[in-house]
């Protein structure tokens, strides 16, 4: 019985987790559509930014080489599937910059 509301309280505790990482995505996430291929904590189409955050841990030049990952697009660093770009006219990059540093300050 012990277990059961162990593993209860456990599943409830995951949810809640679940739904403030899902709150604290930025809204400037949402509105460029990032939300339609990425997640704070997991793989959708393209990795889950708590990954790539701890993958650039410690790598200075890791908020330049993503703004330009994000700006031009790319490949190859998370498998086959491609990232289109999202900037390739370089308007938008001090919110590619803000949406870079929220992604790497996921790092653990």
């Amino acid at each position: 019985m012990k277990s059961i509301i162990v593993s209860m309280v456990a599943g409830a505790g995951l949810m809640v987790a679940g739904s403030v990482l899902a709150a604290d995505m930025p809204e400037l996430a949402k509105k460029n559509g990032c939300t339609s291929c990425h997640a704070i904590d997991k793989k959708v189409v393209g990795p889950g930014w708590m990954d790539v955050a701890n993958k650039y841990k410690g790598d200075k030049e890791a908020e330049a080489k993503l703004v330009t990952k994000v700006s031009k697009g790319g490949s190859g660093s998370w498998g086959t599937m491609p990232m289109p770009p999202q900037d390739a006219a370089g308007k938008k990059q001090a919110e590619m910059t803000e949406l870079v540093k929220f992604i790497l300050g996921l790092a653990k």
